[in-house]
């Protein structure tokens, strides 16, 4: 089953000279799969997964999320995808460090509004088990390592089930043991609980161990 599909997505920047990103970006990512994108700074991958996350709605072709077509939609249709269907897993992990670990994981959960709060922090206490750091989380943030930070940003982004987890260099600031860590409980997600990943890397060994690569050059896809 096809959880994402891109058909003929093209982007151009206009400034300070008009330049073509993107060109004819089409492939299928199925319910899952754990894909890397890679390419040289410059080739666009970055640019695809803003699309492909719906925060970005400038662009021609269509893209889809769950065989429905979600390009042209309003930006609070988006922002009601992006909450219900999308976990965010960035280079940084942007916690709140006065706010407890389990208070920083409950955040989305409570902004969607679907659970009652004990049913929130009880799924937050779930998130952080399957992370190995639950005994961290009344724990402010800012007192966790930042390979512990990462995977409490990665519990975060769990906490409403999204369909797909998208990641912008998500072991870009971490050391090799910490990255080999993250990675682990990537394969773990996808592997165990049919977690779909989209992970944007500069990290060859990261994207050698994913089920997938589409690697990216000039803003075409060329393997």
């Amino acid at each position: 089953m096809n959880i994402l599909e891109t058909q003929n997505i093209g982007k151009i920047f206009h400034q300070p000279t008009e330049f073509e990103v993107l060109k004819h970006i089409s492939f299928e990512v199925k319910k899952g799969e754990f894909l890397s994108m890679i390419g040289k700074s410059g080739s666009g991958k970055s640019t695809l997964l803003y699309i492909l996350s719906t925060m970005d709605t400038d662009y021609s072709g269509s893209l889809l999320i769950e065989n429905q077509l979600v390009t042209g939609l309003t930006l609070d249709q988006l922002a009601e995808i992006r909450n219900q269907k999308i976990g965010f897993v960035f280079q940084f992990h942007y916690l709140l460090p006065e706010f407890t670990c389990l208070q920083n994981v409950m955040i989305p959960a409570l902004k969607l509004g679907q659970y009652t709060t004990p049913e929130i922090e009880e799924r937050a206490y779930q998130k952080l088990e399957i992370l190995g750091i639950k005994e961290q989380a009344l724990k402010p943030a800012s007192k966790l390592s930042g390979g512990q930070q990462q995977r409490v940003a990665i519990a975060r982004a769990l906490i409403n089930d999204p369909l797909i987890i998208m990641g912008d260099e998500p072991t870009g600031n971490l050391d090799s043991k910490n990255t080999a860590v993250v990675f682990e409980i990537f394969q773990e997600l996808t592997h165990n609980y049919g977690q779909t990943i989209i992970a944007v890397t500069h990290d060859d060994e990261f994207a050698r161990k994913s089920d997938r690569i589409i690697e990216m050059k000039d803003g075409c896809i060329i393997s």
